[in-house]
């Protein structure tokens, strides 16, 4: 017998999913913008298309390698950029964005409360 919280198995995709914004995304755009404002808008409006498109498909993003027990954790890569989510019932939750040659932030990855 399996439980709702069983993690080992693919979620059902969220309908009409709620997207929680990943907290990295206005930090990843200060960083740029130090440099280039305008470069930093694009950035962040693609992040934004990313997110927008994996809500429209959650379960389209491939299963995180470093997490591979968990299915309902999801990510899609954005250029060298890792857009890390957890699929939840009626929401899509940003988890994080790093760069790619980045070690996955432990602290990011949630518990089991599903």
């Amino acid at each position: 017998m399996t439980s709702d919280h069983d993690q080992s198995r693919a979620p059902a995709a969220p309908r009409n999913p709620v997207v929680s914004p990943g907290k990295n995304r206005s930090a990843i755009g200060d960083r740029i913008a130090a440099d280039n404002p305008s470069a930093a808008v694009r950035w962040v409006q693609r992040l934004t298309a990313a997110v927008e498109r994996a809500s429209e498909m959650p379960l389209a993003g491939r299963i995180v390698p470093e997490y591979s027990d968990r299915q309902d954790i999801r990510e899609m890569l954005v250029r060298t950029y890792r857009v890390v989510y957890r699929v939840r019932p009626d929401t899509l939750e940003v988890l994080t964005i790093f760069e790619g040659h980045r070690l996955f932030p432990e602290e990011a990855l949630p518990g089991d409360d599903g």
